[in-house]
């Protein structure tokens, strides 16, 4: 049986975010809230995760269809207390019980532990926080001997009270067996007309249970979401200190604020990020690579020595050491180049397999494409991969030639060594070392008259 029981509060509209998707599911740092806060808390051992839905309870479903979880419905938003009593039923009668919230991301696993381990000592765990401006919190209130003996809302607050800076963050661990007896008594005669989880605090202090508060790293952990300010304020903090991580593995940042993490990132040393780059998704970069400006690179390998000039974008692409990409290169998905390979300026490839130094140096499109070792690609080359209905391969032998303005009507192969002439429309193979060439015959004529304008 787990002995942990997470509980993740995730049932809220949030009506001032503006938008027909549930609030839980807005993002930071490329990943929706809820999921920041599953991953940290599935950290924690022996645990089953609930998770309480209500608004969009359909599309929190589909996120999460993959994952571990249980689900319980709350049909009404009635206050915290009475969503966390949805979950109660599958919770164990003699484990831990932590309480999280789906709209509060970027709380540490290591915060959460520290709680359950309050809880597992028989005692009740307390996430607090003290803010210069406590307005809307409520407020922690203690006892002369410093102890805490309730949490009143803000809407409750006596003027004192209103004074108290230290405040609760609603995350909370406890024994299993007194939530089960708490839950069912609490009353929903206060200001809002909900069933406050925070009124369990009297009750411990009542029956003599010792209420242990810890506070956060930082305050950000345990900030919440409710618009999109605070969303943007969450994002910039959270990606602030995904740079200073980048830089303490060696990595040479233009500006930490001018960066974007949005997934997994390793990296290797000495490498370069100028600014506006975004990483996306899982990437890998290797030793004394470097990103010019105004790049994007998502699920992609980049291998060491690389150069990934400005504004380029890179797909699912696998690079090799010592590339040299854009600028203004686009590598869509399934495009692998091998070392020394370049992709030059405005060229475009996809499910393309350039060779080991292999060239596209200029406006050029190579989908659907094995290109050998040492090919030259002249500017303006195309393989025309589609015909509308099915896509074909383009072969490309080592060595080959293709001069500028060409266009590679697939399926078609071009051997080793041979060289097609600029301005060809190739639509046979051509064996190694052959000379193709297929353009019009050029006609000078004499006394030709231009055009002139009508009057």
């Amino acid at each position: 049986m787990n002995k942990l029981d997470i509980v993740v509060l995730a049932a809220g509209q949030g009506s001032r975010m503006k938008s027909s998707l549930p609030k839980v599911l807005h993002t930071v740092g490329g990943k929706p809230m809820l999921q920041h806060v599953i991953d940290n808390a599935s950290i924690l051992p022996d645990s089953r995760l609930h998770i309480v839905i209500g608004h969009g309870a359909e599309k929190v479903q589909s996120l999460l269809s993959e994952q571990t979880v249980e689900f319980a419905l709350q049909t009404e938003q009635l206050g915290t207390g009475h969503a966390v009593a949805q979950a109660v039923p599958g919770v164990s009668d003699n484990g831990v019980v932590l309480v999280l919230y789906g709209d509060v991301p970027l709380t540490r696993s290591e915060t959460m532990s520290e709680l359950v381990k309050i809880a597992e000592r028989g005692q009740f765990g307390l996430l607090t926080v003290n803010l210069a401006d406590p307005t809307g919190y409520g407020r922690i209130v203690r006892s002369d001997t410093g102890d805490v003996v309730a949490i009143v809302e803000h809407k409750d607050a006596s003027e004192a009270e209103l004074k108290i800076t230290e405040v609760n963050t609603g995350i909370l661990a406890l024994p299993s067996a007194l939530l089960k007896e708490w839950i069912p008594q609490l009353s929903a005669n206060n200001a809002q007309g909900e069933y406050y989880l925070t009124d369990i605090i009297a009750m411990a202090a009542e029956q003599g249970v010792r209420i242990q508060a810890i506070h956060p790293a930082t305050e950000q952990e345990v900030q919440g979401v409710n618009n999109r300010m605070q969303q943007a304020e969450l994002e910039r903090w959270y990606q602030l200190g995904e740079a200073e991580a980048l830089m303490l593995e060696g990595v040479s940042l233009a500006d930490p604020a001018r960066v974007d993490i949005r997934g997994e990132v390793n990296v290797g040393h000495d490498v370069s990020i100028d600014i506006n780059v975004i990483l996306e998704g899982k990437v890998s970069i290797g030793d004394n690579v470097t990103i010019e400006a105004n790049c994007i690179i998502k699920d992609s390998v980049i291998g060491s020595g690389t150069c990934i000039k400005a504004n380029s974008m890179l797909d699912q692409a696998v690079v090799a050491e010592n590339c040299d990409i854009g600028p203004f290169a686009r590598l869509r998905p399934g495009s692998v180049l091998a070392k020394n390979a370049k992709v030059g300026n405005f060229v475009e490839t996809k499910k393309a397999n350039i060779g080991e130094g292999s060239k596209v140096n200029h406006l050029s499109y190579i989908g659907d494409a094995e290109v050998g070792v040492g090919v030259n690609v002249g500017a303006g080359t195309i393989t025309c991969n589609y015909d509308g209905v099915n896509k074909s391969m383009t072969e490309i032998g080592d060595g080959a030639f293709i001069g500028s303005n060409s266009s590679l009507v697939a399926p078609v192969r071009v051997g080793a060594g041979a060289t097609v002439g600029a301005g060809s429309t190739i639509t046979k193979t051509i064996e190694a070392d052959q000379l193709a060439v297929t353009r019009a015959k050029q006609l000078n004529l004499n006394n030709w008259q231009r055009p002139v304008k009508k009057s």
